[in-house]
C-alpha cells in the first residue's frame, strides 16, 4: 500500500483528493494535515465523505511515515513548506500549487502534464501538478505544436466554475453574484499563460507567439469549457488524424467527433476534444473537470505513475452526463 500524507487539506482540491485516495486500492491515507481544523473529523468539512471515512484532521507532520505527500496549499505556501522543513529523501512529492511549475535550476520538480511527460513523471521524485486552465488549453494544442504548426497568435476563451476561485468566499463567488451571471477576469495576464508556453516550446522550440488567453467566471459550480481558434490550412481530416495519433496511448483525452458538452466531463478524469474547420481558422473545443483533470484526478493519475501503477486505478469515474 502507498501510504500518503495531504498537506493542506480543507479546501476544493483536498476534499476532491481525499475521495478519490480513500477509495483508491492501493492507498493508505496516514494523515491530513489543517492547522485551523485539527481535531475536527474530515466530514465536518467535507460532508460529501459522511459514511465513507472516519478520518481526522491533524496539525501534526509525521512526513517519516508515508511514500507520498500532497500539497494541496496556497500558492507560494509548498515553496515556503519546502524551505522551512526537511522532508525525508524517500518521500515523493505532489505539489498541486503553481509553485514549481515553471522549470529552473533551483528545484526538480517535472511539470505534471502526463500526455506531456509521461516517461519523466514516471521516474520523478517530485512532481508540480498543472494548473487547471493551463490542463484544458495546453491539451487542445499539443499535437499541433508537437508537429510545428502553432505560427501565429492563438485566440482562446475559456469558462470556469466558481470552485476554480477556492473555498473561500469572496464576491465574485457569492451566489446572488454568481447566479445567472458572467464576467470577465484577468484577460491577456492570466497566471497559467507562462505554463502553457513552456510545454507548447517544450514540443515546438520555434514558437514564440502569443496566447490571447480571455478567461470568463460562470454560473455553475465546476468544470472548464475552453476554445481555441488557430489559423491552418491543414485539411480537418489530417488534423484529427494527427489529435488521434497523439493521444492514441493515453486513457484520459478522447478525440470526439460529434460537438461536446461541459456535463461529458463533470465529475471525472477525462478531457474531451472536438475539432471543427472554419475555412482556414480551426476550432478546438476542450473541456475538462476543473477539480478532477485540472487538479485532483490529474494529482492520482501522476502518483499512479510515479509508483508504477496502472495509470487508470481509482480514476475510472462516471460523469454527471444528465
Amino acid at each position: 500500500m502507498i501510504k500518503v500524507g495531504i498537506i493542506g487539506g480543507a479546501g476544493y482540491t483536498a476534499g476532491e483528493l481525499i475521495r478519490l485516495l480513500i477509495n483508491h486500492p492501493d492507498v493508505e491515507i496516514k494523515f491530513i494535515n489543517s492547522s485551523s481544523n485539527a481535531g475536527n473529523k474530515i466530514t465536518d468539512v467535507h460532508e460529501g465523505l459522511y459514511g465513507e471515512t472516519d478520518l481526522v484532521f491533524t496539525d501534526e507532520l509525521p512526513l517519516d511515515t508515508v511514500d507520498v505527500i500532497f500539497f494541496c496549499t496556497a500558492h507560494g505556501d509548498t515553496k515556503k513548506f519546502m524551505e522551512s522543513h526537511t522532508i525525508p529523501e524517500n518521500v515523493k512529492i505532489i505539489d498541486l500549487s503553481m509553485d514549481y511549475r515553471i522549470k529552473d535550476e533551483s528545484h526538480d520538480f517535472v511539470y505534471g502534464l502526463p500526455e506531456l511527460n509521461r516517461r519523466t513523471i514516471c521516474q520523478s521524485k517530485h512532481v508540480a501538478n498543472p494548473g487547471c486552465f493551463a490542463t484544458c488549453i495546453q491539451l487542445g494544442l499539443l499535437p499541433l505544436a508537437k508537429h510545428l504548426m502553432l505560427n501565429d497568435d492563438v485566440m482562446v476563451n475559456a469558462i470556469t466554475g466558481s470552485t476554480g476561485a477556492g473555498v473561500k468566499p469572496g464576491a465574485t463567488t457569492h451566489f446572488s453574484w454568481r447566479n445567472n451571471n458572467m464576467s470577465v477576469y484577468k484577460p491577456f495576464a492570466h497566471q497559467h499563460v507562462p505554463e502553457i508556453k513552456q510545454s507548447l516550446k517544450q514540443l515546438q522550440n520555434s514558437f514564440n507567439s502569443e496566447i490571447d488567453f480571455i478567461p470568463y467566471r460562470g454560473d455553475f459550480a465546476r468544470g472548464i469549457f475552453a476554445t481555441i481558434v488557430v489559423k491552418t490550412k491543414v485539411e480537418l481530416e489530417e488534423i484529427v488524424k494527427i489529435y488521434k495519433e497523439y493521444y492514441a496511448e493515453d486513457s484520459f483525452t478522447h478525440i470526439v467527433e460529434k460537438n461536446i458538452d461541459l456535463k461529458q466531463v463533470v465529475n471525472t478524469n477525462k478531457c474531451l476534444i472536438h475539432l471543427e474547420k472554419h475555412g482556414d481558422k480551426l476550432l478546438i473545443i476542450s473541456c475538462i473537470d476543473n477539480l478532477l483533470k485540472g487538479a485532483s484526478g490529474q494529482a492520482v493519475h501522476n502518483m499512479n505513475l510515479m509508483f508504477n501503477l496502472e495509470e487508470t486505478t481509482g480514476l475510472m469515474l462516471k460523469p454527471s452526463a444528465f
